[in-house]
């Protein structure tokens, strides 16, 4: 179950990231936080990992130093931000530029009063 999950936030991520163009941490860091129960380092130096082949490489390996990056959930969270980039990419193709902006507005809004109220 716990995979399964995982790989969903990744496929979330990686679609709003496709879709919006906000990043890992943006999404990722929050969820495995709240929903996973991970420290916030360990929760952004897991993040970096999972985002290890576009950047991150030297911050991954400190944090990794430190203890603080699971392997196996940065490679679950990768393996469906892969797939949801690519379907998020195609919607955020497929929708005018306002309806973009509104839906880009609201997930930071909605962030925003997460991290606020939390």
């Amino acid at each position: 179950m716990m995979i399964f999950a995982l790989i969903f936030l990744g496929l979330v991520a990686g679609t709003l990231s496709g879709l919006i163009g906000i990043g890992g941490g943006v999404i990722i860091v929050p969820a495995l936080v709240f929903l996973f129960g991970l420290s916030q380092q360990a929760a952004q130096g897991t993040t970096i990992a999972l985002m290890i082949p576009p950047i991150g490489i030297l911050a991954a390996w400190t944090y990794y130093q430190k203890g603080f990056v699971d392997i196996k959930i940065a490679a679950l969270v990768c393996l469906g931000f892969v797939v949801g980039g690519f379907f998020g990419a195609k919607l955020a193709t497929s929708v005018s530029s306002v309806m973009l902006e509104k839906i880009f507005g609201g997930v930071m809004l909605l962030i925003a009063l997460k991290m606020l109220l939390a």
